[in-house]
C-alpha cells in the first residue's frame, strides 16, 4: 500500500506512533545510563550483578501498574524481565572490567 492510498487519519495516528516509539527508546536510554552507574556502584563495594529480591518486587509492581493501565502485565513482565537480563549482563561486565 503506497502512502497515496493511506488514509490521511491512518498516517497521522501513525506518527504519533512514531513519535512515542522515539520517546520509549529516550526513556530506555536514560534508563539504562542510571543502570549503568548503579552496575558501577555494585562493582567497586563488589555487590552482586543480580538483585532477585529486587527484581521480583520490580516484576509484581510493573504487573500490577500494567493492570492498572489496561496493559497485559505478562506481557510487560516479558519486556521487563529481559531489560533486566541485560542490565545483570552489563554490570556482570562491569564487575569483570574491574
Amino acid at each position: 500500500m503506497s502512502d497515496n492510498a493511506i488514509p490521511a487519519e491512518l498516517l497521522s495516528v501513525r506518527e504519533k506512533i512514531d513519535a512515542i516509539d522515539e520517546r520509549l527508546l529516550d526513556l530506555l536510554a536514560e534508563r539504562f545510563q542510571l543502570t549503568h552507574q548503579v552496575g558501577l556502584l555494585k562493582a567497586n563495594q563488589q555487590l552482586s550483578a543480580l538483585d532477585a529480591t529486587r527484581e521480583a518486587e520490580k516484576l509484581a509492581r510493573l504487573a500490577d501498574l500494567s493492570s492498572d493501565r489496561d496493559l497485559n502485565p505478562e506481557l510487560i513482565q516479558e519486556l521487563f524481565r529481559r531489560i533486566m537480563q541485560q542490565v545483570v549482563q552489563n554490570h556482570e561486565r562491569l564487575k569483570v572490567q574491574g
